[in-house]
């Protein structure tokens, strides 16, 4: 582990422009790196689950702070926030007819509740959310909506969007039409009985309402029950509850650079998690990875830009630390944004957004990345929901894009534990990171106007 003497030692200033030994050198010692292999296990192990406004995150925070601190960063400080929590309750569902038998549920975010009684209705089945918006009302009024369409796994994460609107528009959907709530098949790749959660919004005019969702393996089960073609009659318990003016807040470290106004670098994950596993993959190592790869660029001397850590809360529950952040630093000068959440394995892409007239930066980047087996791509980097704000609001945005072909098996589920992690491919990614980092923090391009 790196220390802070060390880091100390390793920022003299830094030549305006980045030598290709400094980056061989940062790839090599990048590759042999513990420091977010040792953030991902101290977290998931000292700290464990850290869902948004609880105790937990708070411990999160603490922990971060401490840990940042003895890493030798500066200017390490947690930034809070109040915001409305979501506390999970019992979870359970049950068939009752015709083939009684019980089923594994997990609930949404934001989920009604049913009451400690829980609640009785025949379900009303739909292949997909596009079915169910094109349903009658009088398919959906009174019953439990189940909504059954099996996402695919693939490299880029890609299939998520589509598939995901299950989850995050369906409830408010079947509200609309009267439902008393709603089932969806996992929004997952696996096919394990874990239940994969994840938030959603009621949508203007809906009322919240239960809402799951089931396992793939128990949303199959409930498919088949239901072709035996006799009504399908279930009890649905899941008692969570809603919590005003909750703290969370936002954790900041930061690589001090020797230009000001040369802009900030930031290089953001988030330390909130759900509740069901311990957050390794989502995104204790996205972290680990970032804090990792500052400390990696420092060591090749003191960057010109500032890199600065944010470790956001409240980011599974809808971007609230991201917006904690923009309205807190969104009028200072950043150069370039980044952000890692989307699991541990190898980056093997990288995508660009960077003002016209930075294609020499972007070839650099793209070259240091080469021998890490990382290609540069054409597509347009997008970012990811921490630093959301800070693209729309026009700033340049790099995407080291990972592997997520087996992300959906555990994204948002109990199997999302440390033992999922490969550290190799962790290593890589801090290669990866760390070589960006340097190239951007040292390049001579403006980067930023705003």
């Amino acid at each position: 582990m790196l220390s802070a003497l060390l880091l100390g030692a390793a920022l003299a200033p830094a030549p305006a422009v980045a030598a290709p030994a400094d980056e061989a050198a940062i790839r090599v010692a990048a590759l042999q790196d513990d420091v977010a292999w040792d953030f991902a296990e101290g977290l998931t192990t000292e700290v464990g689950p850290r869902p948004a406004g609880t105790p937990q995150e708070a411990r999160a925070r603490d922990w971060a702070v401490a840990r940042l601190t003895a890493l030798g960063f500066k200017n390490v400080r947690a930034e809070p926030y109040t915001m409305p929590v979501w506390v999970r309750g019992r979870d359970q569902a049950n068939i009752l007819a015709p083939f009684p038998q019980a089923l594994v549920v997990a609930a949404l975010g934001n989920s009604g509740s049913t009451g400690e009684s829980g609640i009785e209705g025949e379900v009303a089945y739909f292949s997909s959310l596009a079915a169910l918006e094109a349903a009658p009302e009088d398919q959906v009024r009174g019953k439990i909506a189940f909504v059954d369409h099996g996402m695919k796994a693939t490299q880029d994460g890609s299939s998520y969007g589509y598939f995901g609107a299950a989850r995050r528009q369906g409830p408010s959907v079947a509200s609309k039409k009267g439902a008393i709530a709603i089932l969806i098949r996992s929004i997952g790749t696996d096919n394990h009985r874990v239940p994969h959660t994840g938030v959603q919004m009621w949508a203007e005019g809906a009322r919240p309402i239960p809402a799951g969702a089931l396992t793939v393996p128990d949303a199959e089960q409930l498919v088949r029950v239901l072709h035996r073609g006799q009504p399908v009659k279930l009890h649905l318990v899941l008692t969570s509850r809603m919590l005003k003016d909750q703290p969370s807040g936002n954790v900041i470290a930061e690589i001090p650079g020797t230009d000001p106004a040369a802009g900030i670098i930031v290089a953001a994950c988030h330390l909130d998690s759900w509740d069901q596993g311990t957050g390794a993959i989502d995104d204790a190592t996205g972290c680990g990875i970032v804090a990792a790869a500052a400390l990696q660029a420092a060591k090749a001397g003191q960057p010109r830009r500032t890199i600065r850590v944010l470790m956001a809360g409240a980011e599974e529950v809808g971007g609230d630390g991201a917006r904690a952040y923009f309205k807190a630093h969104g009028s200072e000068r950043h150069a370039l944004a980044m952000e890692s959440d989307f699991g541990a394995d190898r980056v093997w892409r990288v995508d660009f957004k960077l003002p016209e007239g930075h294609g020499m930066l972007s070839d650099r980047i793209g070259q240091a990345l080469a021998p890490l087996g990382v290609g540069a791509s054409t597509q347009q980097a997008g970012g990811g929901a921490d630093i959301a704000p800070l693209v729309k609001a026009g700033v340049p945005v790099i995407d080291l894009q990972q592997d997520g072909t087996r992300y959906f098996d555990i994204h948002h589920t109990p199997d999302d534990t440390l033992d999922k992690v490969d550290p190799l491919q962790l290593r890589q990614n801090v290669a990866a990171w760390a070589v960006t980092l340097h190239l951007a923090a040292n390049a001579e391009e403006s980067l930023a106007d705003n």
